[in-house]
């Protein structure tokens, strides 16, 4: 009979392939006989962890979301006013996007492409993350009045900005070359920051 520490292992090598399915082909287009091939395992050895797509599917957005929330946590507890741990939440954001372009990619189609899944969907991962991000904007000076429905439309607005460059690297390389990309990568960060300093203070 596998260990605890066995079992815990072997979901979690189920959930990280299961979001470079979903990252690439959203959630009705990934398959869960392709990725159980992918882990050389049988779709209901997949099924016996998962019990349906659904379940793994929302497996995989709570690892992301949790991953997001916990910038946020790190964030928040640095020192500074509430604009300053705005603008090191999305220049942190920006990072991990870069280095974890799956999450971002996943993110993408989340929010922004998935009408057939929106239909039925009965829980919503990502809907604690996008509270608290409001949250977040909503302490600094220039939008503590703002209600939460505008607050919202400036998270959109910085999470589309983090989130569409990081997923638009292989595009970006080819159309402006190696150096020309790597220029572009280097000036993201700061102008980032910058937009988030004249958009956050009073």
């Amino acid at each position: 009979m596998p260990s605890e520490e066995s079992s815990l292992a072997t979901r979690a090598r189920l959930v990280e392939v299961a979001l470079d399915a979903f990252a690439e082909k959203g959630f009705h287009g990934a398959s869960l006989a392709a990725i159980a091939r992918e882990l050389d395992i049988t779709k209901q050895a997949l099924l016996h962890h998962f019990g349906r797509k659904e379940k793994l599917y929302g497996e995989v957005l709570q690892r992301v979301s949790s991953r997001y929330e916990a910038l946020i946590d790190g964030a928040e507890e640095g020192p500074g006013a509430p604009e300053e741990k705005l603008e090191r939440f999305l220049v942190t954001l920006h990072h991990e996007a870069m280095d974890h372009t799956r999450e971002s990619r996943l993110l993408v189609r989340e929010l922004l492409d998935n009408r057939r899944r929106a239909e039925r969907a009965e829980r919503w991962y990502l809907e604690g993350f996008l509270a608290r991000l409001v949250a977040m904007v909503r302490r600094t000076a220039a939008w503590r009045d703002a209600t939460d429905a505008e607050a919202f439309a400036l998270v959109y607005q910085l999470l589309g900005a983090v989130t569409y460059f990081s997923i638009s690297v292989p595009t970006l390389t080819r159309m402006y070359g190696a150096d020309g990309f790597e220029a572009r990568r280097e000036a993201f960060p700061a102008v980032l920051a910058a937009l988030t300093r004249s958009i956050s203070s009073a």
